[in-house]
């Protein structure tokens, strides 16, 4: 949806509790999770018109974002 933040643990409820066990614990995890926040908060601005990038350039954010959401779920589901 336009104009929302993607959070991780809203969207995914049932890992919320694993998602802030991760966080804390495993360096590899936190940085993947900061790089998803940082990558939605980019898309965020930009689907609020209050920066106006390319098309181009939004549409690799947004695929970058699916990425790190699938590897982060992969990381979920293993643990």
């Amino acid at each position: 949806m336009l104009g929302e933040h993607h959070y991780l643990a809203t969207e995914m409820p049932e890992y919320k509790d694993i998602i802030h066990q991760l966080k804390v614990s495993d360096r590899d995890f936190a940085k993947l999770y900061n790089i998803f926040v940082e990558v939605d908060k980019v898309i965020y601005r930009i689907e609020e018109g209050i920066e106006t990038p390319s098309d181009q350039y939004t549409q690799t954010l947004k695929h970058q974002r699916a990425l790190l959401k699938d590897e982060i779920c992969d990381m979920l589901k293993t643990t």
